[in-house]
């Protein structure tokens, strides 16, 4: 079980650390007990939050709408709320 997602009433959370500025955008493994995703925007105006939103929506083949920012607007340390499954998530994102 990955560390990193955990269930929610609405979903699942994913703890991320977030490396803006970075030349692609990926999921590059694990960074303690979190998912590293490297986002190619820079950390300006919200730009990479914005860019990190889309990024996971993309890869997990759902709408932006179903992605919400709960914590951590101005941190690496960040964690999204997806609408979807647990086990859906899981099988989508392997590290």
């Amino acid at each position: 079980m990955a560390i990193w997602l955990k269930v929610h009433p609405k979903g699942c959370t994913l703890s991320l650390y977030i490396q803006p500025g970075a030349s692609r955008s990926e999921i590059s493994g694990l960074h303690g007990d979190r998912l590293k995703v490297k986002i190619k925007a820079p950390p300006v105006d919200g730009e990479a939050n914005a860019a990190l939103i889309k990024f996971m929506a993309e890869t997990l083949g759902i709408a932006k709408k179903n992605v919400h920012l709960i914590h951590g607007e101005t941190s690496r340390q960040k964690t999204l709320l997806v609408e979807m499954s647990f086990e859906k998530v899981e099988s989508l994102i392997k590290v």
